[in-house]
């Protein structure tokens, strides 16, 4: 197996810091791939000091998918892995991505982050939608095999957020299973910053909508799906108010913003459905466009 490991980053220097010390340690022999930006903070300078990163992509989007794709284009390996930038990887981690993808051709593990309640643990998640059983992934932790890439056209550029889930979606659809390693582990010591996919509650809804519609259509199953998700995030919102976390305006304010977002995504999931009617559901993939990098340092 030759594996590479693509690394987004954005204004995250020290903690990329790490994760790179990581995978010199324990992936010593993984391409390594950082894309990055376009952060404001000398991560550049950083990582073109260091002698264990393969590829640095330099990218003007803040968009993570963009940044995912522009890593799959650098990337040479058979398989390849996706690391988000404040995450450590354990001992296990490579040996288990090769023992996992053969027997899935995806792969995924558990992800331990500290937050200000404590310790918390990712675990399998599985959904049956439309017929569907789809396996959904933690996109900053997951490998792939290129072949499987390939067949994605990567993610989807027009979301902001959730690109991982809609993967999920369309992995289902083209037939390709997600396997879980419980070794393939990675961990944060410190509170999860969020990273280049913290977005807005309206970003949110927008995203949900555009994958649900543009996965499978206009269906009262994906309306009752949208408006569950809408109105437990309304009744949460709505005890805010009445424990005085929150004001009334600030939660109209939040409504409104949910029903734009949801009136954009499914508009725009249609046309993208329009757009693409292969199974692949990926009008904004990696082939669709080639001026990610405004710059690439290659020192394989």
């Amino acid at each position: 197996m030759e594996l590479s490991v693509v690394v987004p980053t954005l204004n995250g220097r020290d903690h990329l810091a790490a994760t790179l010390d990581g995978l010199a340690a324990y992936a010593p022999d993984a391409e390594v791939v950082v894309v990055n930006g376009p952060s404001a903070d000398g991560t550049t300078g950083m990582v073109r000091e260091r002698d264990d990163v393969d590829v640095l992509v330099e990218v003007s989007d803040r968009t993570l998918n963009v940044s995912r794709n522009a890593g799959i284009r650098a990337a040479s390996g058979d398989v390849v892995a996706f690391l988000r930038h404040d995450l450590a990887v354990e001992e296990t981690w490579r040996e288990a991505i090769e023992a996992g993808i053969e027997r899935a051709p995806v792969v995924t593990g558990p992800v331990h982050e500290t937050l200000p309640a404590g310790m918390t643990t990712t675990s399998p998640e599985t959904r049956r939608i439309r017929n569907r059983t789809v396996t959904y992934f933690n996109g900053g932790n997951v490998a792939f095999r290129s072949d499987v890439l390939d067949d994605l056209d990567g993610f989807d550029e027009y979301l902001e957020t959730g690109g991982a889930r809609d993967a999920a979606h369309r992995l289902a659809a083209i037939g390709h299973d997600v396997g879980w390693e419980s070794e393939l582990c990675v961990r944060t010591e410190f509170e999860a910053d969020g990273g280049i996919e913290e977005r807005s509650q309206g970003w949110k809804y927008r995203a949900l909508s555009y994958r649900l519609v543009k996965n499978y259509g206009v269906r009262p199953t994906i309306l009752r799906r949208i408006v569950s998700h809408a109105g437990a995030d309304a009744i949460s919102a709505a005890r805010d108010v009445l424990s005085g976390d929150a004001t009334p305006t600030g939660w109209v304010g939040t409504g409104r913003d949910v029903v734009s977002g949801v009136a954009t995504g499914w508009s725009d999931g249609l046309v993208a459905r329009a757009r693409d009617r292969s199974p692949t559901r990926n009008p904004h993939g990696c082939s669709k466009r080639a001026d990610r990098a405004v710059a690439k340092y290659d020192w394989r």
